[in-house]
């Protein structure tokens, strides 16, 4: 299945809604306000535990010690595409892979897109957030979602510390 990822709008809370290439302009804009700062980007998303999930995915700028940013994007699926989510004992853990899979979709494309525009600034982009945590249920699924944020060529950032997935996002679901 192929994802429009980078198709329709990111939502911003100051900005309203924007096409990709708006948050990247968005991004650089706001780096190139205190270009003095060192810059984290990071990608995080989750999903609420329902018949018809939807995914929020976030990407966080954060100005370090300064404040930050985010822009979402809410990724919805067919009717015909939901079934595996739905009447199933492990649809939790099927979500929980999709939203690391969406994460690393948009990542890698970020990271393209940034390093071409925000080539002499000062930001690091390494760490995707999972929604999945050593306490409760998703520590089963440490190991693999790690693996896979890991085989995408970034770092994975599980609960309590990874904020874009378990606080940004999960604001939106």
């Amino acid at each position: 299945m192929e994802h429009k990822i980078l198709n329709g709008s990111f939502y911003s809370p100051t900005k309203g809604n924007l096409q990709f290439d708006e948050v990247i302009k968005e991004i650089r804009g706001y780096v190139d306000e205190q270009p003095g700062f060192l810059y984290d980007i990071v990608v995080g998303c989750d999903s609420p535990s329902s018949d018809k999930p939807f995914f929020p995915i976030a990407i966080v700028i954060l100005r370090s010690g300064a404040g930050g940013r985010f822009f979402l994007k809410k990724m919805h699926y067919p009717e015909n595409e939901l079934k595996r989510y739905m009447n199933v004992p492990t649809n939790w853990k099927q979500r929980i892979l999709q939203e690391v899979y969406l994460s690393c979709e948009l990542a890698l494309s970020l990271r393209e897109k940034l390093e071409q525009d925000l080539a002499r600034t000062n930001y690091q982009f390494q760490y995707i957030h999972a929604d999945v945590g050593e306490r409760g249920r998703t520590k089963e699924m440490v190991k693999e979602v790690t693996g896979l944020i890991k085989s995408n060529g970034f770092e994975p950032m599980i609960k309590p510390l990874s904020f874009a997935a378990s606080v940004v996002a999960d604001r939106y679901t």
